[in-house]
């Protein structure tokens, strides 16, 4: 009898240095990942301040991926996961946005990849309601004619200020591909508190409307407004007609 309790002491003693173990391992790695992935943003940094264009840009993207590394760091359970989208964010925004257009598939999976990270914001109870439908054989869906992180600031707004607290907060997102149309639906209830204002906050609201003037003229929509203590955008960009006058240009 002695024996077998020792026995299975034995194995309970194994099975906890091997879970020991595994788990020491499992930190090491995310925590090897998380300061490869802060040079990488030092790097991105540093590139992007270098750069004359597209200075809406090179303030763009720093300050989104800033923003994304403190939510992960804010909610460690699910960082493993959170880093796992962050690598396909990183790589888009150091390769894909470097190019003048991408494909609307490519943003809308960007975009999709940047809902999912801020999830990690959010209670798992918390209403939020992501919806996409993508017409992907309209011969416009695998053409570049979109411009990199165009869904950037909506998406963000919407978690940065809507009411977690309250029983009826929700977010709902729907993205849609149809017609030659890429939309853009955000709508989020609006917390009572002020957003803390910070020294270098804003830039993206400031920018977006900037962008897609400059290259979008007239051939897209913009609507924002508040309605019953919800906050409603709606961003809709005709590419059809905009392929159409740049090769009448």
């Amino acid at each position: 009898m002695e024996i077998s309790l020792l026995i299975v002491v034995a194995i309970f003693a194994v099975l906890f240095m091997g879970l020991s173990i595994f788990l020491y391992v499992k930190i090491r790695l995310i925590n090897s990942k998380r300061k490869n992935l802060e040079v990488k943003y030092q790097e991105l940094e540093r590139n992007l301040n270098g750069l004359k264009l597209e200075n809406l840009e090179s303030k763009l993207n720093p300050h989104l991926f800033k923003n994304i590394l403190n939510s992960i760091q804010s909610h460690a359970y699910q960082t493993y996961f959170a880093l796992d989208k962050l690598a396909g964010i990183l790589d888009y925004i150091l390769y894909e946005s470097r190019k003048g257009f991408v494909t609307p598939k490519e943003e809308i999976e960007f975009a999709l990849n940047l809902i999912e990270i801020n999830k990690v914001k959010v209670s798992p109870l918390f209403e939020l309601k992501v919806k996409t439908q993508l017409n992907e054989s309209d011969p416009l869906f695998e053409q570049k004619v979109v411009v990199p992180l165009i869904t950037v600031d909506l998406i963000e707004n919407a978690f940065k200020h809507a009411d977690l607290q309250s029983p009826d907060a929700f977010i709902s997102i729907l993205i849609e591909f149809k017609e030659h149309c890429l939309t853009l639906n955000v709508a989020n209830k609006m917390s009572g508190r002020p957003a803390l204002k910070k020294e270098k906050s804003g830039i993206g609201s400031d920018t977006l409307e900037q962008r897609l003037n400059i290259i979008y003229k007239d051939c897209f929509k913009l609507d924002r407004f508040i309605k019953d203590d919800v906050y409603i955008a709606h961003l809709k960009i005709n590419l059809l007609e905009y392929k159409s006058k740049m090769s009448v240009a």
